[in-house]
């Protein structure tokens, strides 16, 4: 009783076929061995994805950023950010900032 007898038969009859073997051992070769892979055009498309994605995060950003720029080039604009962020005033004014028990960062010792 050999191996390739009539119950195994039809198992092995696609590989007989020559051309069926070399086309499978092609398309083996260009999916996981060849420099040009799938594997390798998928890791590639991955990358491609996040750089785009960085190209439009940052170009949001520029927007933003030409946008403020345009607030800052004007006096009134100006004027407004120095207020804000740097407390200054004019001559003649006092200012008074008012910070609630929720926006008081707290300190070292206040546990």
């Amino acid at each position: 009783m050999t191996f390739f007898n009539s119950k195994y038969k039809f198992l092995f009859r696609p590989f007989k076929n020559i051309f069926l073997l070399i086309s499978l051992v092609f398309l083996i070769w260009m999916l996981f061995f060849d420099s040009n892979s799938w594997m390798i055009h998928h890791e590639l498309n991955q990358d491609l994805k996040k750089l785009e994605d960085e190209k439009n995060y940052y170009n949001q950003e520029i927007k933003k950023d030409l946008i403020e720029i345009k607030k800052l080039s004007s006096d009134e604009g100006l004027e407004k950010f120095a207020r804000e962020e740097y407390h200054m005033k004019k001559s003649d004014e006092d200012i008074y900032i008012i910070e609630y028990e929720d926006s008081i960062r707290k300190q070292k010792g206040d546990d």
